[in-house]
């Protein structure tokens, strides 16, 4: 069987016609083009840690973090560096091959450039993957990250261009993009996606992903996230989205990017086991594990897990040498690591 094309020329109506497709028959085509690419049993396991949290000076609307709204949040300075790596290496041992690292800034500052360069030198040291999401970048940024060993870089789109600014206003559509450019001029790899559930409509939905699959190359990971709803924050009444309009949107977004993992992020608190179930069908393959992604909650590693095995799935390795037992073993060290130590430090406790 010939796999899927790549494409980088769809079309806004194109994919509205996909969304628009009955549903059976639109899961039946993500899921044949998802194994055309992929394990169809297999999702990628990742860990987050915010290694700097509140008084964000944008104005996202959808976002906890930001020194606009009042949440609640408690800012926190830098983490120091020792605390991280000594996180990345006890990560490390219970199996984890990447490390995600979120700040909330609208761009690093020169003063916090060094310490985040010695970061992913040192956890890039341990043998670990790398990946960070620290707002906008420069193109002299984005290079001292990449010499430094940085992987990954995550910069989300959010939504379509035309509803952009319904959603945010100190910073532009096109100053993301020019991000995204600066990141791939360096060699490193993109996490790119969007939010549903913001009150965009159908053709916004469509617009966010034309905008992702007609990038140069698309992104290597697509997290699709859920609005997790914050009270405080200017979207915390807004309508909740059909859950067959998520997994649609997960569908579409696996035919229109074959070769990506589509992640399931945030919002899976919110989602019973059926509905990430449908996710996966739909071909989602990639999670993030833990009880927090930042600052909102994501189910607890031993559900996941159970719903793992209640699945047949597996985490993805990147050596593919492992039997499926051991495969299991390492899902079950990876649970046992998160319940016996916060990975995910409490973002509301006061600065020390």
């Amino acid at each position: 069987m010939t796999a899927t094309a790549i494409r980088h020329d769809w079309t806004v109506a194109e994919v509205r016609a996909l969304l628009e497709m009955p549903f059976n028959d639109l899961v039946f085509k993500a899921q044949s083009v998802h194994r055309e690419h992929f394990d169809p049993n297999e999702v990628q396991v990742s860990t987050l840690l915010s290694i700097k949290t509140g008084a964000c000076p944008e104005d996202c609307k959808y976002c906890p973090q930001s020194g606009h709204y009042n949440t609640g949040l408690e800012k926190e300075k830098l983490l120091e560096i020792e605390k991280v790596v000594a996180e990345a290496h006890a990560a490390k041992e219970k199996g984890a091959s990447r490390f995600c690292m979120g700040a909330a800034w609208r761009s690093p500052s020169k003063k916090d450039m060094p310490y985040v360069l010695d970061m992913v030198k040192r956890v890039k040291s341990l043998g670990l993957e790398t990946c960070m999401t620290l707002g906008m970048l420069n193109e002299d940024q984005a290079g001292e990250l990449a010499d430094a060993g940085l992987d990954y870089y995550n910069h989300n789109l959010d939504t379509s261009e035309k509803y952009y600014n319904h959603i945010i206003t100190t910073r532009t559509y096109q100053d993301r993009l020019d991000t995204l450019d600066n990141v791939r001029k360096a060699g490193m790899k993109v996490c790119c996606g969007g939010i549903m559930g913001m009150g965009e409509d159908l053709a916004d939905r469509a617009g966010l992903l034309v905008q992702l699959a007609n990038l140069p190359q698309h992104p290597e990971s697509v997290p699709v996230n859920m609005l997790v709803k914050v009270e405080g924050t200017p979207l915390d009444q807004v309508d909740d989205l059909d859950p067959f309009d998520f997994v649609r949107t997960i569908a579409v977004a696996r035919i229109m990017m074959p070769a990506s993992h589509v992640r399931l992020s945030a919002g899976r608190e919110n989602m019973n086991d059926q509905m990430q179930a449908l996710c996966f069908l739909a071909g989602a393959n990639s999670i993030f594990y833990g009880e927090k992604l930042l600052t909102t909650a994501n189910p607890e590693a031993d559900h996941d897990r159970q719903l793992f095995k209640r699945l047949g799935i597996r985490p993805e390795q990147r050596e593919q040498s492992h039997t499926e037992e051991e495969h299991v073993e390492a899902l079950a060290d990876a649970v046992e690591y998160e319940q016996t130590r916060h990975m995910f430090y409490d973002a509301t406790r006061e600065s020390a």
